[in-house]
Formats: structure tokens, C-alpha cells, sequence
């Protein structure tokens, strides 16, 4: 009987071991790994792209639901990272557009989110087999729809995507059709000249156009709501979320001070605007929203997920810290999707391949940027793609990005799938396997893979199986592990000017030697640094984004690939510090 139940265990224990390398990565890299729709409201002009913004994220009996725009269906997940796709048999011909969704007491989910601006809010019990209903009725002249019940069954309709007209809203009869109010309420506008981040261009430095105020979500919390908006552009770095607090669903609303909660301006992959906020695995909070690829055309993105929190004086914030590295998953408990410490090996390495194009070399690989991207001769299995990491690190993980170039594919495609293979080598000339994606079947222009026996190496190679699109192009691979040299010491001589216009501050220090980059993190108190721009190459950073009546505190550290500094004391932008 011993020997059975033995038996018994060791399988059990080899079945568990086999779904987590399947399925249970502790890790998760953004941008998420989603098999994108390639977009079709460009493809008159013959561009393809793949694309996911605007995500309106939604827990339902105890599952969760992703809507995305013009995705031509939706995602479904039981813990926040794995996702599979659901054609729905109902739905929008041309895709939902900057989708509404709600949950209501996990009976009925709600969406809405027609392109055309004229929609019925669609309904279902079962999502998860793809089964709407439409309310006989149709609401007008909603462009980026947020549909919010509150706990007294009373409905309302928040809307807004414009650069001239501020977030508005409606009161809905949900037991009449979702009946709109006759009064539209009209609840706050962008103040660019007092908010600096809400002005428009790549780093806030368009002074001619303004910016856009669009993608509301409300959230309820403790008895307060927060309505969340989006400004100033989904195309750009700085593209980020803000929230207005109030007492009641249609305010009165105060501006929050840390404005903008989600901001993530640098690093591989910028933006983290237009999102929805939902309540996690333990409770916590996480806010997914769009990302900027901007290679095609400026409305390709990505998905982004941060832990978001509300700290002791009701204030919410995105944790954006190394928002591009791997964090722990949300299903992993209490770890709340903090930086797993696994740092960048790859950047700005030696790399050579089997072939390039002019002007899509391969040190575009390396170079920290998804609109930057290697292009080879062919897309067959003879290209090969080798990283020299310099010294021998501990490899725990690799991010491989792909690049849409001149794919010519348009809608959802079934079928589409990614094969390669990564292996590991100490001297150049013998290789052991990293990762193993030979047989995989999946769609996965942003695969990510934890290495389950993390394995020491200095050479990385990949080779190439099998690419659904007509040319292998790839944006980054991304290395993260280890090294075994030193962290780099602590940044000196912090100057930090806070300009004439206070929406400005100009922050310049020492560069520190075996540095990769920095980050500068900022907020409204030592104690609430809640904001951070991972800087690259360069030992100063021009910061756009302040509101004029709010000091600020401001500290930095250094890091490379074998870990990070210890911060400076937060000092303050109302003086000059030397």
C-alpha cells in the first residue's frame, strides 16, 4: 500500500511539474504575450499590423475576460495571464472599438462598443461560449464607451475621445433597455496648461496641438470613485492614465495629485494609457491598458499589465517599476506582481545572425526599442540569430518580440503559430537547450519563457523554425537573468531644476561607470515615489509631465545586468540640489 501511494504521489507531483511548464510560468514580461488581431481599418492602404489596445478587463465568476479593440472577439482567463481566444457567434462585424464591459453580480456581462458609435449594450451569461444578446435599444454618439453599475442597480454611461470635448456621462434605466437620461452631465476636461502631462507629442513636446482626453473607467473603492481617463495620445511614449476621485459616480470629481497613476514614458516598450482597473487573484488590483509599437502606423500596441494599489490616504497608483522586465504573475500570492530581479543580459551585446537587410540590422535586437527591428534574408529554418552576453550569466528567462513587416494579413487568422528553439553555451562550440518551442502551435508574437532550471551560458542562440508572416522580422530578444560582476554604485551630484514652468523639471547627474541605465523615480511625498522613467545611454532627463501646484520628491539608481543600486534620499524639486 506504501508503495502504491508513492507511486501515486510521484506521478501526481510529474503531473504538476508538467502543467506548470505547459501553463504556470511564476513570471509574466510585458507587453503581454495576446496572438493579436491583425487590424482591417487600414487595410485599403494596405497596411498590416497587428494590434490590442484599449483593454476592458472584467472578472466574471471567478474567470476573466479581456475586450479589445477591433479584436473580432475576446479573451478568457482563469488567472490574469494564461489567455485563450473566443470567437464569439454575436458580436461586431468590424470588431468592438475601444470596448465597455461590466460584470453585474456575476449573473449578467455586459459590453458595449460598436465602431460606429451607435450601439446596443450586448449581454450574456455564458461569455466563455460565446453567447450574446442584444437590449432592444440604441445608444448614440458614444465613442470609448465605460459602462458602470453601481451597488444600488442604478447604471451609467461614461464617454469621451476628443480633443475638444470633455468626459461626459448619462444616467441609464437598466430595467428599461439601459434607457439614457435626457441630462448629460459634463464632468471634467483636460487642463494641459496646469497638468503637464497631459500635453500633446512624443515626451509632451507638442505646444500646437492638444492633447485627447478619451478612455474613462470607473472604479469603486472603499466608497469612492475613481473615473480614469487617458490623455494626451495612444501613439506615443507618454501616453498614460489619470483619475478624477469623487464621493458619488458623477462627482463632484477632484484631480488626483499623482496624476498620472499609470505612466511607464521609457524603456523597450512606452505607454500605459486608455486601461481598465480589475480586481485580481488575493484581491489585488491590476490595471491593463495600451502600449505603443508605432512601427506601421501610429494605432499598433500592445497590452500592458501593472499591479495597481491604493495607499493608506486613498490614493491610486500603477507600479510601473521595470515595467518591461519579468514581474511575478498575478496568480502568484503575495508577491502582488513585484520586479522578480531578473535583469536585462542582453543589452547592447555582441550579436551576429545568418543574414540582414540594409537599414533592419541586427543590433536592433539589442538596442531596448520595438520600433527598431532585425529583417532577414528569408523566413526558413536556416536563419539563426547568436548573442554574445560577454561573461557567463545565469539565464532565467527569454522575451522573443516579432515585427510585422509588410505581412499582408488582415483579420483573425486562424492556424497562425511561432517555432524556435534557444540554446545555451559557455564556449561558442557546445550548446545545451534553453527553450524548446519546436512543436508549439500557438500564435505568439510576444513569446515569453521562463527557463524552468535556470542555466548558465555567455552565448544565447536562436534558430528559427517556423514564422506564420512572409518575412522573419524581430523587434528584440530579450535576455534576463544574472551576471556575476558587480552592481554599480550609487548615482552622484543629482541636480535637479524645477523650470520657470513648472510643469518642467530638468534632472542631471553622474554618469556611473559599468552602468546599463538609470531609473529616476519621482511623487508627491518620500514616501509616495510612485513614478518612474527608465532612462537608457544618457545621464539626464528632461521630465514634462508635472502639475504646477504640486512639489514633488525625486531620487535615482543605477543598474546593469548584475543588479541595482541603492537609491539616493528623495530630495525635493522645489530647490536646486547639489
Amino acid at each position: 500500500m506504501k508503495n502504491i501511494c508513492n507511486i501515486y504521489c510521484f506521478f501526481f507531483l510529474c503531473l504538476s511539474f508538467t502543467i506548470m511548464g505547459q501553463n504556470g510560468q511564476q513570471t509574466y514580461c510585458n507587453p503581454i504575450n495576446l496572438d493579436y488581431t491583425y487590424m482591417i481599418y487600414n487595410a485599403h492602404k494596405n497596411l498590416s499590423y497587428r494590434s490590442g489596445a484599449d483593454p476592458a478587463v472584467v472578472k466574471f465568476k471567478d474567470d476573466y475576460y479581456m475586450f479589445v479593440t477591433r479584436s473580432m472577439g475576446y479573451w478568457h482567463s482563469k488567472d490574469l495571464t494564461n489567455w485563450t481566444f473566443i470567437t464569439p457567434q454575436q458580436w461586431y462585424f468590424q470588431g468592438s472599438n475601444a470596448p465597455a464591459a461590466f460584470n453585474y453580480k456575476d449573473s449578467v456581462l455586459y459590453v458595449a462598443g460598436d465602431p460606429s458609435g451607435a450601439m446596443s449594450v450586448l449581454y450574456s451569461d455564458s461569455p466563455e461560449k460565446g453567447l450574446w444578446k442584444a437590449t432592444p435599444a440604441i445608444l448614440t454618439r458614444l465613442q470609448d464607451p465605460a459602462l458602470f453599475i453601481d451597488d444600488d442597480d442604478q447604471a451609467y454611461m461614461y464617454w469621451g475621445s476628443s480633443n475638444k470635448f470633455p468626459i461626459r456621462a448619462k444616467k441609464l434605466d437598466k430595467e428599461k433597455r439601459f434607457k439614457p437620461s435626457e441630462k448629460v452631465y459634463e464632468l471634467f476636461n483636460l487642463q494641459p496648461e496646469k497638468h503637464g502631462w497631459e500635453r500633446f507629442g512624443e515626451n509632451h513636446t507638442d505646444t500646437i496641438l492638444g492633447g485627447y482626453i478619451e478612455g474613462p473607467w470607473m472604479t469603486k473603492h472603499k466608497n469612492k470613485y475613481y473615473l480614469q481617463y487617458a490623455a494626451p495620445g495612444t501613439e506615443f511614449n507618454v501616453y498614460g492614465d489619470g483619475a478624477y476621485v469623487g464621493d458619488s459616480p458623477l462627482g463632484p470629481f477632484t484631480y488626483a495629485p499623482n496624476n498620472p497613476f499609470s505612466y511607464k514614458p521609457g524603456g523597450f516598450i512606452n505607454g500605459a494609457g486608455h486601461g481598465s482597473t480589475v480586481v485580481g487573484p488575493g484581491s489585488v488590483y491590476w490595471h491593463f491598458s495600451s502600449m505603443a509599437v508605432n512601427v506601421n502606423i501610429g494605432w499598433e500596441r500592445r497590452i500592458g499589465a501593472f499591479p495597481t494599489f491604493f495607499d493608506d490616504d486613498g490614493i491610486m497608483y500603477c507600479d510601473t517599476y521595470f515595467g518591461d522586465y519579468p514581474h511575478y504573475a498575478p496568480s502568484v500570492s503575495d508577491k502582488e506582481g513585484s520586479f522578480r530581479g531578473w535583469m536585462l543580459l542582453s543589452y547592447k551585446k555582441p550579436v551576429k545572425a545568418s543574414s540582414e537587410r540594409e537599414n533592419y540590422g541586427v543590433k536592433n535586437l539589442v538596442d531596448e526599442s520595438i520600433k527598431t527591428f532585425w529583417l532577414a534574408e528569408s523566413n526558413t529554418d536556416d536563419e539563426w540569430i547568436e548573442i554574445d552576453l560577454a561573461k557567463p550569466s545565469l539565464i532565467h528567462a527569454v522575451q522573443v518580440n516579432y515585427n510585422d513587416y509588410e505581412s499582408d494579413m488582415y483579420g483573425k487568422i486562424p492556424g497562425l503559430y511561432h517555432q524556435y528553439t534557444i540554446e545555451g553555451s559557455l564556449d561558442g562550440r557546445k550548446w545545451s537547450m534553453l527553450i524548446d518551442r519546436s512543436a508549439n502551435k500557438k500564435d505568439t508574437p510576444n513569446d515569453y519563457n521562463e527557463i524552468k532550471i535556470p542555466k548558465k551560458a555567455r552565448f544565447v542562440r536562436f534558430k528559427n523554425i517556423h514564422v506564420p508572416t512572409p518575412y522573419l522580422s524581430i523587434s528584440g530578444i530579450r535576455v534576463f537573468g544574472k551576471g556575476n560582476g558587480k552592481i554599480p554604485k550609487v548615482p552622484k551630484n543629482l541636480t535637479v531644476t524645477r523650470k520657470k514652468d513648472k510643469r518642467d523639471v530638468k534632472i542631471i547627474w553622474d554618469n556611473v561607470k559599468g552602468s546599463q541605465g538609470y531609473n529616476v523615480l519621482w511623487g508627491i511625498a518620500p514616501d509616495k515615489l510612485y513614478s518612474s522613467w527608465l532612462v537608457y545611454g544618457e545621464n539626464s532627463l528632461e521630465l514634462k509631465s508635472l502639475n504646477t501646484d504640486q512639489n514633488y520628491y525625486v531620487t535615482i539608481e543605477a543598474f546593469n545586468e548584475n543588479g541595482i543600486s541603492e537609491r539616493l534620499d528623495p530630495v525635493s524639486m522645489e530647490q536646486d540640489i547639489k
